[in-house]
């Protein structure tokens, strides 16, 4: 696991940081459910064009993987838990997903740009699977991105103004499923362990 992820909890704010994020994924995973008044189909909208920066830092689009379906993840790499976690569960479900596993790229896009940099998204993605790429970019074009994918993400303010770089996101959790055409076909719940989630994407890959 990456280093950042070994340095101590900050107590009750880390603990509140995170109920803040579960609360955000929850609520991002019920407005995405196929139950929800807003029902959600290919034609919802979601994803679309994206200009962002990889681990060489060199410019990237979605255009990089044409012809794949792209498994797109919305975090960042100082998340204390649920980011590692999932991240580790999509790293699980590539291996299980046997001859079909060439056909889907699975990204992380990180929300915190200002500390998750080319170097960091790269060794960050890295450490949990030769096959994970990381994103990072602007905040203009990271937030641009978030948009089309219908992530919500909140920076809060350091408790300590002396640490500033010493901040947490609250972001929604959704693991997005888009299509080789670049359509949205279904959203793949987080929380899943890696052989319900390999399960899960292999049923919409024809």
């Amino acid at each position: 696991m990456p280093a950042q992820q070994k340095r101590p909890r900050q107590g009750i704010a880390a603990i509140f940081a995170l109920l803040g994020g579960l609360i955000l994924a929850v609520a991002g995973w019920m407005w995405l459910s196929p139950g929800m008044s807003q029902r959600v189909t290919g034609q919802a909208g979601i994803g679309g064009p994206f200009e962002l920066v990889n681990g060489d830092g060199k410019p990237v689009t979605e255009r990089a993987w044409q012809g794949k379906y792209l498994l797109v993840y919305f975090g960042y790499t100082f998340c204390p838990d649920v980011c590692p976690t999932t991240l580790n569960e999509v790293a699980g479900a590539m291996e299980q997903l046997g001859p079909k596993t060439d056909r889907v790229q699975p990204l992380f896009i990180t929300v915190d740009p200002k500390r998750d940099t080319p170097a960091v998204v790269k060794q960050y993605a890295a450490a949990f699977s030769p096959r994970l790429v990381g994103l990072t970019g602007t905040m203009e074009q990271v937030s641009k991105a978030a948009r089309a994918y219908r992530v919500f993400f909140t920076l809060h303010a350091p408790k300590d103004a002396a640490r500033p770089d010493e901040y947490t996101v609250d972001h929604s959790s959704i693991i997005y499923l888009m299509g080789p055409d670049g359509r949205f076909v279904a959203p793949i719940r987080a929380d899943l362990a890696a052989d319900a989630m390999a399960k899960d994407i292999a049923r919409h890959l024809p």
